[in-house]
């Protein structure tokens, strides 16, 4: 088992060891381009294909840990990788010799993903600045250096005011409103920092039950403050930071012949132009304001009151509950997390024939609640392996995400079996309680699940087009959202929500689009957003977003409100320029399960396509041709607007 040994990694090491693999592949790809001037697969792209995996393999739990078990010395050791690591991609991309190498191969002689490997690379070749003078080619290797250094240190920046916020209370009635299971957790945080009473933090299982629940107006605001100022003032202030990032992005795209940022990221994505992204956004953005409007007036009428941001996710819970007669907390109980696995895991056992079994081996882990798994296929085989962090805790970031450990990869000695990271930030057990999970939370698990599928089933023998790698970027969400599907369908309830009366799924699913218009508009603000900044180029980043509240928003955020400071995902991931994906890849991801509407949730035929078209095949052929297969048809939005109640 070629897994990762986390306990041996010691940060003193991890500057020398990648310094010398870089060195050392640097040193062999110079060597398989001067033995021969006849290049092909076998004795060019497969050596070097293993030589980047090398790497990978030995940087992956690296840059995993600094996710997770984030510390002083192991940030510092990070943080002085990223150039190197920056420099050697650079290089390899403005490699003429190697650019030429790759030109020269016979096309004729490789399979179709072989073929779509070639063919990225040569794109990306020119993405690196291969056609450009020394002088440029020195500056683009600068720039990315710059880029990676600032998208981490943002990255940091709300790791770390994120966790030095922090509130103690000692009187209980500031807490009125607050579920049991809340109530608990802040107790325990109060408990682990040697506190008596209740600890209060910015974390996701605290933050938004406060927001939702606390009855107390002025802890809500104080929390509400706290949470949409962070990494926005003081040591930890990214206001620096993220006109440095738009300015150099936009410098690097023009450097390469783009007139802008936005045009530069469609390179890689099915969106073929900036007018096509902005009609898309537009086009929803006329269909969901109005019924977001309504939605607000009925919040309003409702709470007898006007509305500030801090009072919407209270109000909005207590309308749900008048409305409905169910709430979000009050599903906790039916949604135990290991009962919510097994439900799941037979959900894709009943789709596409997998056994999954907890592996209770003594592999090396992360932190003792990590669990990991074995993906087995209908006869027997391993087709992958998991590793699963849920619950929040200190020095782990925010959020949920599935990030690849090992890839799929087919060399002489055999196959590398492909394993993932699957990390969420749930309520933790407190005292030796089940940890029990929202419906919402349960949603997020599916999601990263189906990320998950993405990478650990494919078929494809290839590194750079196996799994999740190749596959253009605002179709990677498919195999997640299309996941979420299986949770409000009765059917898959039935395997993996503990005794949910139909009473209570009735109500829920009656709830299940309740505001839908008002959270669609918000991620199209934020799509909005984002896709403005980098086709613009703005500096003035504020009065940007100031901008696109005044055109799609239905409730304007305080002055003070500095949302954009946290924005991780534009500012230290990969959605740069490519937020919008998330609502463009929601198109692809209902209109594919409305294949199985139209004949059974679990239908295996329908399930086995799925397997074979979209999940198996990763990057080696387009999105958009793997999913007319799928689909036989072209894409169309009717299925998404009917799931989020937009159209009968």
């Amino acid at each position: 088992m070629n897994l990762p040994t986390f306990s041996n990694i010691k940060p003193e090491q991890i500057v020398p060891t990648i310094k010398q693999l870089i060195e050392d592949n640097n040193s062999q790809i110079s060597s398989l381009l001067a033995a021969t001037q006849s290049y092909n697969w076998n004795n060019l792209i497969q050596p070097i294909n293993e030589l980047n995996d090398k790497l990978n393999r030995v940087w992956s739990p690296i840059e995993h840990l600094h996710n997770v078990a984030d510390n002083p010395e192991l940030r510092a050791a990070y943080n002085s990788c990223l150039p190197l690591l920056s420099a050697y991609h650079s290089e390899l991309g403005q490699n003429k010799s190697l650019f030429d190498a790759y030109k020269s191969i016979d096309l004729n002689q490789l399979d179709a993903a072989q073929q779509k490997v070639i063919s990225n690379e040569l794109r990306d070749f020119r993405l690196s600045g291969i056609d450009l003078s020394d002088e440029k080619q020195a500056r683009y290797k600068q720039i990315k250096e710059q880029l990676s250094k600032l998208s981490t240190k943002f990255s940091e920046n709300v790791l770390d005011a994120t966790d030095a916020w922090k509130k103690h209370i000692t009187d209980e009635n500031l807490l009125a409103g607050l579920p049991e299971s809340v109530l608990a957790l802040a107790k325990q945080n109060a408990k682990d920092a040697d506190l008596t009473g209740w600890l209060l933090t910015l974390d996701f299982p605290c933050y938004q039950p406060v927001m939702n629940y606390a009855d107390n107006r002025e802890l809500r605001y104080e929390m509400y403050k706290a949470f949409v100022t962070r990494a926005s003032t003081g040591q930890w202030d990214n206001s620096h930071i993220m006109p440095k990032i738009v300015t150099l992005r936009q410098e690097l795209a023009q450097l390469l012949g783009f007139a802008n940022y936005a045009e530069y990221s469609l390179s890689t994505k099915m969106a073929e132009t900036p007018e096509q992204v902005l009609d898309f956004l537009s086009d929803l953005a006329e269909r969901a304001k109005p019924i977001a409007l309504k939605e607000l007036e009925q919040l309003k009428s409702f709470a007898k009151q006007e509305l500030e941001p801090w009072d919407i996710p209270y109000y909005s819970e207590k309308l749900c509950k008048h409305l409905y007669d169910i709430s979000e907390e009050q599903l906790r109980p039916y949604f135990p997390l290991n009962k919510v696995l097994t439900g799941l895991f037979k959900i894709v056992q009943k789709l596409y024939g997998l056994t999954i079994k907890e592996n209770t081996d003594n592999i090396d882990r992360w932190h003792n609640d990590v669990q990991f798994f074995d993906v087995y296929g209908k006869t027997g085989e391993l087709r992958g392996q998991f590793y699963l962090d849920t619950f929040a805790r200190k020095a782990k970031r925010g959020g949920a995400w599935m990030d690849e450990c090992l890839i799929r990869h087919r060399t002489s000695k055999g196959l590398q079996t492909p394993v993932a990271y699957l990390c969420c930030n749930f309520t933790p057990p407190v005292n030796d309680k089940a940890s029990l999970l929202t419906h919402r939370e349960v949603t997020t698990l599916f999601h990263e699940f189906g990320h998950g599928l993405h990478h650990i089933l494919t078929q494809v023998d290839y590194a750079p087009v196996a799994g999740i790698n190749g596959v253009a970027w605002d179709a990677v969400e498919l195999p997640s959202q299309f996941m979420e599907n299986w949770c409000w369908q009765q059917q898959a309830l039935d395997l993996f929500a503990e005794s949910l009366p139909a009473e209570l799924l009735t109500k829920m699913l009656a709830a299940k689009n309740f505001q839908a218009g008002m959270f669609t508009l918000r991620q199209i603000e934020f799509g909005l957003f984002d896709f403005s900044l980098h086709l613009e180029g703005r500096t003035d980043i504020q009065d940007l977003l100031d901008e696109v509240h005044q055109q799609i928003a239905v409730l304007i955020p305080p002055d003070f409100n500095r949302f954009q400071h946290s924005f991780s995902h534009i500012f230290a991931g990969g959605y740069a320029a490519g937020y919008y994906s998330y609502k463009w890849a929601e198109v692809l991801s209902a209109d594919a399960f409305s294949k199985f509407e139209e004949t059974a949730i679990f239908d295996s035929t329908t399930g086995q396509q799925f397997l074979e078209t979209i999940l198996e095949k990763g990057g080696s052929e387009d999105a958009m041709e793997l999913f007319r297969r799928f689909r036989k048809r072209a894409p169309k939005i009717d299925a998404l607007l009917r799931h989020n109640g937009m159209m009968t």
